[in-house]
């Protein structure tokens, strides 16, 4: 099911990437405000990682987890987010 692993990155304002902290991915992967259940195949595996399933588009986690990170406070207005595959 989680055959997919996706690396989650904040940059800040410098440039500089650093791993999300499990606690921001968990909090996303937990309490979801999307509703939308496409989502649900996603599994926080630690600091900056998080494992997915092959039906997760990565064209909407990005956005909808920088998004949700952005409401709960974690990125500031000059920082972003990075969501990539990695290679198997």
């Amino acid at each position: 099911m989680f055959e997919r692993k996706i690396a989650v990155e904040r940059v800040d304002a410098q440039g500089q990437r650093h791993a999300c902290p499990l606690h921001w991915i968990d909090n996303f992967a937990m309490r979801n405000f999307t509703n939308d259940p496409v989502f649900d195949d996603t599994l926080p595996a630690g600091d900056g990682l998080l494992e997915a399933g092959t039906r997760v588009p990565l064209e909407r986690l990005g956005p909808a987890m920088e998004d949700w990170f952005r409401r709960k406070g974690y990125l500031k207005a000059d920082e972003r987010l990075i969501v990539s595959e990695l290679p198997r």
